[in-house]
């Protein structure tokens, strides 16, 4: 316990804990910023169709990855833990929209 930068007290030395890191909040703040202010003028620029809804699915999945990767911590672990974790969800919405896809389908045939 010797190698600790921190102390209770107890040892008669008082040691400040590092300053937050900031910085790093503030870019990730931004960067969302940004994405969503992009979606903002998409939504009220563009008219509405199919290009329009895969940008936005599009821009919201990048969010939502970079809101993992950083505030879950999820981009500083090993590359088979992100796979591990991202073919399922692969899989996954690719099982939705196929679903989607055959139950729209049924409407069709009768």
């Amino acid at each position: 316990m010797a190698n600790t930068p921190y102390t209770d007290n107890h040892g008669g030395t008082d040691i400040a804990p590092p300053p937050a890191n900031t910085k790093v909040i503030w870019r990730t703040f931004l960067i969302l910023c940004g994405i969503t202010a992009v979606e903002f003028i998409i939504a009220f620029t563009m008219t509405a169709g199919h290009f329009r809804v895969a940008i936005f699915v599009g821009m919201t999945l990048i969010k939502a990855f970079y809101i993992v990767a950083e505030f879950m911590h999820l981009k500083h672990e090993v590359k088979s833990l992100i796979w591990a974790i991202m073919l399922p969800i692969i899989f996954i919405v690719w099982l939705l929209i196929a679903l989607m896809y055959e139950g729209g389908s049924i409407f069709q045939l009768r």
